[in-house]
């Protein structure tokens, strides 16, 4: 079978016999979508984000969408957020009719804080910082100028479930926190499913409204609303896993240390920078690959039965769907540079250290061979 990119099947095992009963209770209830398996989930992941409220939604995209409209964003407002992110971050400010204005990353492949500076206009109304590949962008300093400036942060979490900063949860420093819980995520549903959280109580009733049909009393619409809900199965099985984040989190960083151990001889490649703390729970095992080798090495490590994977192949600003931003080729030189030499190396809970020698040993017999 090979090395598996991802596999929440292994997650799954854990859960599948308690699952499997609540699904039967599900059933028995009759209550599929919101009700109190929901409730009670919303309120585990509250309290694990640290935070006065969560409101389950049908997915990540329209956790981010449904945030920014929670706060009145649409047409001639302006959101920035980074163009080396996954579409649905830029595809979520589009959609409220606020234009999205990108900006280059570090390197560290988070969102660059002195140019979202420079980028800002008296149109800016909020920026959505990307936890990417599970790495927490530290926003200690963006917290006294977002005020100062009256412009919003709203987290992308997607990625970075059980992140943390200082004892101070992922989802937490900005006004709301946007997740995902698409099943290869750290904290993954069966399904689609996502989350807001938030400490601000007319944003939480504003949300709740927003993501059936404008109110939280059926029939009873007070505002224009949306139909973006999470189901109770999914919720179940998110609220099963919750209690396992932690140790997750925990392997993944030891999978990292593995990597880190037998791959940083490889001189061909460039390793994370290597963040062992709770502020990166390893979402992606990142590395990139020198000398326009990345498509090579990526064929190689297939042929071995080793999946690996790009993200993302393009940064947002090159791609068909957002050209008429007007951004042209060379507007962002470090995250045009990384997407070319980016490659994910499998990282899972039932990944082996065995295994990770296997996939270290591949990439390093590949060098040689290239040097012959």
């Amino acid at each position: 079978m090979g090395i598996l990119f991802s596999a929440p099947q292994y997650e799954f095992n854990i859960i599948r016999e308690d699952w499997l009963q609540s699904v039967v209770q599900i059933a028995q209830n009759g209550m599929f979508v919101s009700g109190p398996v929901v409730s009670k989930f919303e309120s585990a992941f509250a309290a694990y984000s640290g935070v006065k409220g969560a409101v389950g939604v049908g997915n990540g995209t329209d956790a981010l969408f449904l945030a920014l409209k929670a706060l009145g964003i649409g047409p001639g407002d302006e959101v920035i957020t980074v163009t080396n992110t996954f579409i649905a971050t830029v595809g979520a400010i589009h959609q409220t009719g606020a234009r999205p204005v990108l900006v280059d990353c570090d390197d560290s492949y988070l969102i660059d804080f002195e140019q979202v500076k420079a980028c800002v206009t008296p149109r800016t109304k909020a920026v959505i910082p990307v936890h990417l590949y599970g790495q927490l962008v530290d926003l200690r300093e963006w917290l006294p100028w977002a005020e100062e400036n009256e412009i919003h942060i709203v987290e992308d979490c997607a990625q970075a479930a059980g992140a943390s900063l200082n004892g101070k949860a992922v989802g937490s420093w900005g006004i709301m926190g946007c997740f995902s819980f698409y099943p290869d995520k750290n904290l993954g549903a069966l399904g689609d499913g996502g989350m807001i959280v938030s400490s601000s109580p007319e944003l939480l009733t504003k949300l709740r409204q927003l993501r059936s049909h404008g109110g939280e009393v059926r029939y009873q619409h007070d505002i224009p609303g949306f139909n973006s809900r999470l189901d109770s199965l999914q919720a179940s099985a998110l609220h099963l896993k919750l209690p396992y984040l932690d140790e997750w989190s925990n392997k993944r960083r030891t999978i990292a240390d593995w990597y880190e151990t037998y791959l940083q001889d490889i001189e061909d490649i460039i390793i994370p920078n290597g963040l062992h703390s709770s502020r990166h729970v390893y979402h992606l095992y990142v590395i990139r690959v020198k000398n326009g080798h990345r498509e090579a090495l990526k064929k190689h490590l297939q042929k071995k039965g080793v999946l690996t994977a790009v993200q993302y192949p393009a940064p947002i600003h090159l791609t068909p769907a957002y050209s008429f931003l007007e951004y042209d080729a060379g507007s962002f030189p470090v995250a045009e540079a990384y997407a070319s030499e980016i490659l994910s190396l499998p990282v899972h809970i039932g990944l082996t250290e065995d295994e990770v020698l296997m996939i270290a040993s591949e990439i390093k017999a590949f060098f040689i061979l290239n040097k012959q």
